[in-house]
């Protein structure tokens, strides 16, 4: 450990900022990227800088320039004649049902009670835009293609969220998938794909990403998730629609005079991270065997979905999330292995969730690596009791 873990048994400091340090001292990291500085940070942007453009390219002005070429980037990999740079995802996709809603003539939007704009967004796409969402299903998956035929309210897009992050990032089977893009067009409905997560899903499905992304007449992806990159997000489809995106884009007030920090390292990260997310996707399913190892002694311990889809999936156990949370923090400090991010309560009563992520520093862990670490976390959990 380093002098930073000092700051481990100050009562002054937050429970972040003791992550902070613990995270940044361990010997290892199983969920999560490393933290940086923001020194640090600047220099990985500069690092990126000088490995996407020439010495003389300058800042963008409104848009032009880097963010110009990330988008003509991400519609290329996407398959979409066009792309548009928005500086958040909840903008892009509010801007995306409001373009559909208009030229569909309906503000219904089917979807899933657990996606992203009713559950994170404060319901934006209601008081903002005025739209109204309907649910074909509220099992914890997507809905299926006969369900969706079957469903007697009518709406004028389908948004399906590849994966389904609060249920688990669960995905459908390919066949399911297509089978429920034909039902949603057969009813005179447009497709809209929440792809926040696009990039690991076409590694789960094994297809280009064009492929996937041809499924939705619009797809929205994040560049800060699996890619890492500081932020942003951009909105690919049809040379149209995407011009009347860009228009909402600047009455919303996502025209940002200079987004170039956010774009070098949006592009930076797709050259660096899209190819490495097989490779994350293979460790998730080491990390599940070697946490699967150790559950059975753990009453009501569970992993969703098990085995993961994604890089990411669900770690379940019986005890409250300030409990895991302590003994996450008290583990990293003794051991130099830094587990688990956040602790929530779920619906389940007695059972608290984390979600498992597995990025680059994980790829240093075996499954019997896992195994005995997670060993000794339940040790320390059970003695915190």
């Amino acid at each position: 450990m380093t002098d930073e873990s000092n700051g481990r048994s100050d009562p002054a400091i937050s429970p972040q900022d003791q992550r902070f340090v613990l995270w940044r001292a361990s010997r290892r990291i199983l969920s999560g990227p490393r933290p940086v500085t923001l020194h640090e940070s600047l220099a990985e942007l500069g690092a990126d800088a000088r490995a996407v453009v020439g010495p003389l390219e300058r800042p963008d002005f409104y848009g032009d320039g880097v963010v110009a070429e990330l988008e003509r980037r991400v519609a290329e990999l996407l398959g979409k004649p066009a792309a548009v740079f928005f500086p958040t995802g909840t903008m892009a996709q509010q801007v995306a049902l409001r373009c559909w809603a208009r030229r569909r003539g309906s503000q219904v939007v089917a979807a899933h009670p657990l996606f992203h704009l009713e559950t994170h967004e404060r319901r934006a796409y209601r008081r903002l835009t005025g739209l109204e969402a309907v649910w074909p299903t509220v099992a914890n998956r997507l809905p299926t293609a006969a369900e969706l035929a079957d469903f007697d309210e009518p709406f004028g897009v389908l948004m399906v969220e590849l994966p389904l992050r609060a249920a688990g990032f669960v995905l459908p089977e390919w066949s399911e998938l297509t089978d429920l893009v034909a039902a949603a067009r057969r009813r005179g409905a447009a497709v809209h794909l929440d792809g926040a997560r696009l990039w690991e899903s076409a590694a789960h499905y094994n297809r280009p990403l064009a492929q996937l992304a041809a499924l939705g007449d619009s797809v929205y992806v994040s560049f800060y998730k699996a890619l890492g990159g500081l932020s942003g997000a951009v909105l690919a489809g049809g040379a149209e629609l995407v011009r009347e995106a860009v228009g909402w884009r600047h009455r919303y007030g996502g025209l940002v005079y200079q987004q170039w920090p956010a774009a070098l390292s949006a592009l930076a990260a797709l050259g660096r991270e899209l190819p490495r997310l097989p490779g994350y996707l293979a460790q998730a399913r080491t990390i599940a065997d070697g946490l699967r190892t150790v559950l059975p002694a753990v009453p009501g311990g569970r992993l969703h979905p098990d085995p993961p889809q994604t890089h990411q999936f669900q770690l379940l156990l019986p005890y409250s999330p300030e409990r895991l949370a302590e003994a996450t923090l008290r583990h990293a400090e003794l051991s130099g292995d830094a587990l688990f991010g956040s602790w929530w309560e779920t619906r389940l009563p007695g059972l608290s969730m984390t979600e498992v992520t597995a990025l680059t520093p994980a790829l240093c862990w075996s499954a019997e690596q896992v195994a005995d670490s997670f060993r000794g976390f339940l040790g320390r959990l059970a003695k915190g009791g």
